[in-house]
């Protein structure tokens, strides 16, 4: 299997003390909420999840911002016969420390689908892709990522396979489901692509 890359570094105020998530092989899981500002004010509410052990490290008197350092996962998740992919930070280290919010992401793998090229209303440019990227045991990670403007051009002329590696952000936006004729407002988690840090053959 073909080394992959994936990492980010988040840095912001912790929204919601962690809570049990589940346990695996007889460890804890926790999940938490951090809130970090983007450079144009608005919020992205970012979903971490740590093992117990990682976060009995944490020492609140560190700083009033809290560090989370890892890895960008995803889960099939099925309830009453819906399935959800569903994203979040799997955190190796938090660090409680004072420091400007980052929002730092690293990311290489193939598109595991064709990207989705599109316009907003107002002629922005959107390229939507699907980044498969593997990690250890054999699985994998499928992760959503968006492209804007001259990077929505280059990345729209990519095909299934072809391998990509992207620095960005991972964000947060709600949106409304409508099932049955009943509105849900749910939120989405996708990584906004700053630049190409590679973009394979395609490109050459």
């Amino acid at each position: 299997m073909e080394q992959t890359s994936n990492s980010i570094i988040l840095r912001g105020e912790l929204a919601q003390m962690p809570v049990f998530s589940h346990e695996n092989h007889g460890k804890r899981f926790f999940r938490f909420l951090l809130s970090v500002p983007r450079l144009s004010g608005a919020i992205d509410l970012l979903p971490v999840i740590a093992e117990e052990s990682v976060l009995n490290t944490l020492e609140p008197e560190g700083g009033s911002m809290i560090t989370v350092i890892g890895q960008i996962r995803s889960h099939n998740y099925r309830a009453e016969g819906v399935r959800r992919l569903l994203i979040f930070v799997f955190a190796a280290s938090v660090l409680a420390e004072d420091g400007e919010p980052i929002n730092e992401v690293v990311l290489e793998g193939p598109l595991c689908k064709e990207p989705t090229y599109r316009r907003t209303p107002l002629g922005r440019e959107i390229c939507d892709l699907l980044l498969a990227v593997n990690r250890r045991y054999g699985r994998a990670d499928y992760l959503p990522c968006i492209a804007w403007g001259a990077v929505a051009q280059q990345t729209a002329a990519m095909t299934t396979g072809d391998r990509l590696t992207v620095e960005g952000r991972i964000q947060s936006r709600t949106y409304t489901k409508v099932e049955n004729g009943v509105s849900t407002e749910r939120t989405a988690y996708e990584v906004s692509i700053m630049r190409p840090a590679q973009l394979e053959e395609f490109l050459f």
